[in-house]
């Protein structure tokens, strides 16, 4: 019995000594490394998502059916000012993972505030420009360019709120468990799902509104 308590220290048993049957609780470690791989993976998952719609866009975007193009429909100052707003939350974040590994929660928690509200602020003019097109007579089933524009845009936005939900969600295990090592490894996955929605929205900005108000 003390040779099993030997090789694993974290076991507990309950009168080990009288009950040779007696459970023992060991406990387990769960590698950083097996995490980020999972996350990398379905991260590269995602990739293929948004590759087969940026493809989509590639065949259709020229497809008008008579309707309005991007040069009619898309107001580029104010899609500018919606990618300042990603991008700005990506640097937020990049300071929140700074706090993080000084160990500074407060700091943190503030940090990754600034990034939900600067994500939120970024849908927000999202879900207008949407009602502002619908409103204008270009919703998805006027044309296939602008059923391809409606695919892409809103599958990157329900990414990202899927992303203000899980980062909302962090704050709570944060706020109730401190920078314990599992919350340290969500933030880092956090991290990697939320620069990769900026990449992904670079890609949208260049070649779906700047290469759409070209003639």
């Amino acid at each position: 019995m003390s040779e099993i308590t030997a090789n694993y220290p974290g076991a507990l048993s309950a009168d080990a000594g009288a009950d040779p049957s007696a459970r023992y609780y060991v406990d387990e470690h769960h590698p950083e490394s097996s995490t980020l791989l999972g996350f990398w993976l379905y991260l590269m998952s995602d990739c293929l998502i948004f590759a087969c719609l940026f493809a989509t866009y590639a065949v259709l975007g020229r497809n008008y059916a008579g309707g309005p193009t991007g040069a009619d429909l898309f107001d580029l100052p104010l899609v500018a000012m919606n990618t300042a707003f990603l991008l700005l939350s990506s640097i937020t974040y990049g300071f929140a993972m700074l706090e993080s590994q000084k160990k500074n929660l407060r700091a943190t928690m503030i940090w990754l505030g600034i990034t939900g509200l600067l994500g939120a602020a970024f849908l927000a003019l999202e879900l207008y420009e949407f009602s502002h097109l619908i409103h204008q007579g270009a919703g998805p089933h006027r044309s296939g360019f602008l059923t391809a524009f409606f695919a892409l845009v809103a599958t990157h936005g329900l990414h990202v709120t899927f992303g203000i939900v899980w980062l909302v969600t962090l704050m709570f295990q944060l706020k109730r468990h401190g920078l314990i090592p599992e919350n340290g490894r969500r933030l880092m996955c956090l991290s990697m799902f939320w620069h990769f929605l900026d990449v992904i929205w670079i890609g949208v900005f260049t070649f779906v509104y700047l290469m759409g108000v070209l003639p």
